[in-house]
């Protein structure tokens, strides 16, 4: 059977065009969650940042983009994401920096060595399978449910990758903060630092920022809310 949406893209423009970023029309697009943790950490000059199912490459292609001096991998399952990623890539001039390994993080050893890199990144599946309604678009299905990685897994391959010290950040919905601090304690890394984020002042947290490390053993530091619409001018992405 054919594919009732051909793989058309639209092309977004980040930081006054200097940054573009192609997703496809039809399938996983992007919203604001990987572009607040793109923002949420400065990372020191020589870091090397893998970003764990990257999809277009959007975080990656941010952090590649802010900080010249570190080096990118993005690790992407779909084999039509992982395309667009070295596409989006190769459109930015970031190849010298940012790599795309296709590949799946439930093999994480199969692609990279223990401890090779000082931080990983991750916008990960956010609903247990059994929980909402799956996507009937299978691309956005693997990135909205835990359908080819849970949690667990996702901890588990950043605990792989990370030196000792190294950190984790990532994105998640609020309301299953408390398993994501309790899944990152159990696996060795120590929450250190997370930031809610809000839609509107008012509203609920939608989403938590956290950053943790491995083999750490701070208490974790509370940021203030963020919110993403609060007036001419705010939020990240400047």
């Amino acid at each position: 059977m054919s594919d009732p949406h051909p793989r058309e893209t639209t092309t977004e423009n980040l930081f006054s065009d200097r940054l573009v970023c192609r997703q496809h029309r039809h399938g996983y697009r992007f919203s604001h969650d990987p572009v607040l943790l793109a923002h949420f950490f400065s990372p020191l000059p020589t870091e090397r940042i893998v970003d764990l199912g990257s999809g277009c490459g959007v975080i990656a292609l941010i952090l590649a983009y802010r900080w010249p001096t570190i080096s990118v991998t993005a690790l992407e399952l779909q084999p039509e994401l992982a395309e667009l990623a070295r596409a989006n890539v190769q459109l930015n001039g970031l190849a010298d920096r940012l790599r795309v390994v296709e590949g799946d993080l439930a093999r994480i050893k199969d692609y990279f060595a223990a401890a090779s890199f000082e931080r990983v990144v991750s916008n990960p599946p956010y609903r247990p399978t059994g929980t909402g309604r799956i996507n009937p678009d299978h691309e956005q299905a693997i990135a909205r449910h835990e359908i080819s990685a849970t949690l667990k897994d996702v901890v588990k391959a950043a605990k792989w990758l990370l030196v000792d010290g190294g950190s984790f950040d990532l994105v998640y919905p609020f309301e299953r903060k408390e398993e994501l601090l309790a899944t990152l304690q159990t696996a060795g890394l120590a929450p250190v630092r997370s930031q809610p984020v809000h839609s509107y002042p008012g509203k609920k947290a939608d989403l938590i920022l956290v950053e943790a490390v491995k083999g750490g053993d701070g208490e974790l530091a509370e940021l203030p809310a963020f919110y993403v619409h609060q007036g001419p001018g705010a939020g990240y992405g400047s």
